[in-house]
């Protein structure tokens, strides 16, 4: 039962404090994040696919 609540939990987490998440990797880093993020998400499906495919 915890390997279902526990990410459930930091998605929850994630989702509410993402404002604050970005700001504080964009004043230590200056990289916005959603850059990142975005990109990772492409990069991702692009090898399931390429999984699925082969």
């Amino acid at each position: 039962m915890i390997k279902f609540i526990l990410p459930a939990l930091i998605v929850i987490i994630i989702v509410v404090f993402w404002e604050k998440i970005t700001e504080v990797i964009y004043k230590k880093f200056n990289i916005k994040l959603n850059y990142i993020v975005i990109s990772f998400l492409l990069v991702a499906i692009a090898i399931i696919l390429l999984l699925l495919n082969f």
